[in-house]
């Protein structure tokens, strides 16, 4: 009788429901890439369309199908000019971007600091997260076909689901009374905690990424940097990593920095990266992400270790999320500690 109490005990079922996702992520590992680009294309655009839907309600009645139509014609639009007016041009500064980094320390140049700084990058792990980003974006830039298919899968199924979102939640509420209920209730608890924290985390990361560019690459522009559409590209990338994302971009900002005006321009770089990170810090994280996600940098910085070892790149995006997102699941106090409560 015990025994069947603890079965039927809610926390022991969501346990065993973490253990079979995780499973299914396991067994799902090879298209892992393409999951993650769905899901996150789902959220942003149905968000974006949530916001807009918001925006033209309070001036005029709109159809809902119109303005998903619109959405996609519009994003659609966008990524055919992109493609045919920059994808050379970010291709081929990309490209050699990663080459004159790699150029750069594999021989660096005569200099007792910055021989110093390039054996002390290489003894700490933040060089193999370097190292790691810079393959993974050299792979995919030599490599336009593979990952430019999987950005339209992605695409077009986010764009089916917003299409027959109201039939789809119609669809899955036949489930809530089946022979699958505890599964459907289980499933749909882990799918609301989901969309609230990893969905929510990932949008904010999305946010703070394109605004460190923007004010990374007009900043690198007044410095006369060469490259901008390559830079801004590896800044925006590299801006999806919680806090570590924007120091670790110093290590090929410093290097581009070095070749083009020596140490002044290093200097320049690293005051730059200090004040976004100010920015980032008390002004971007409180307006975009709640106090829950406002993690210790040495959390942070463990959760990317860790994450890293098992998700590969993927997973210093996606580490911060999905910690958040345990968090989220097992009710974690989100009232921070206060500074006279912790002993030293």
């Amino acid at each position: 009788m015990e025994v069947k109490k603890y079965f039927q005990n809610g926390t022991f079922r969501r346990l065993a429901m973490i253990f079979c996702i995780v499973l299914v992520l396991i067994l799902i590992r090879k298209i892992l890439n393409l999951v993650l680009l769905i899901f996150i294309f789902t959220y942003l655009m149905n968000r974006i369309h949530k916001f807009i839907m918001a925006a033209l309600k309070k001036i005029m009645p709109v159809n809902r199908l119109v303005i998903v139509y619109v959405l996609y014609l519009l994003v659609v639009a966008a990524i055919v000019v992109g493609i045919y007016n920059y994808l050379p041009i970010v291709s081929s500064q990309v490209v050699q971007l990663l080459v004159q980094i790699k150029v750069f320390y594999m021989n660096p140049p005569n200099d007792p600091i910055i021989n110093y700084i390039v054996t002390a990058i290489k003894k700490v792990e933040i060089s193999g997260y370097t190292e790691q980003g810079l393959d993974f974006l050299y792979k995919y830039a030599t490599n336009i076909s593979k990952w430019g298919i999987e950005v339209l899968i992605a695409l077009v199924l986010s764009f089916f689901f917003l299409l027959e979102k109201p039939r789809i939640v119609a669809f899955t509420k036949r489930f809530e009374k089946s022979k699958v209920s505890l599964f459907y209730h289980e499933m749909a608890y882990f799918g609301e905690r989901f969309s609230r924290s990893f969905g929510k985390v990932i949008e904010a990361q999305f946010l703070i990424a394109l605004v460190n560019c923007f004010l990374s690459v007009i900043a690198l522009k007044i410095m006369g940097f060469p490259q901008l559409i390559g830079l801004g590209l590896l800044i925006f990338l590299l801006g999806l990593i919680p806090v570590a994302g924007m120091f670790i971009s110093l290590i090929p900002l410093c290097t581009v920095a070095y070749t083009i005006g020596g140490m002044s321009h290093i200097m320049y770089v690293i005051l730059m990266i200090l004040v976004l990170h100010a920015l980032e810090s008390y002004f971007l994280n409180p307006k975009l992400i709640s106090a829950k996600t406002n993690l210790p940098v040495f959390y942070t910085f463990l959760i990317l270790v860790f994450s890293e070892r098992f998700f590969g790149v993927w997973g210093l995006i996606i580490g911060i999320p999905v910690f958040i997102f345990l968090l989220d699941v097992l009710d974690v106090n989100e009232n921070e500690a206060s500074e006279n409560e912790v002993k030293e």
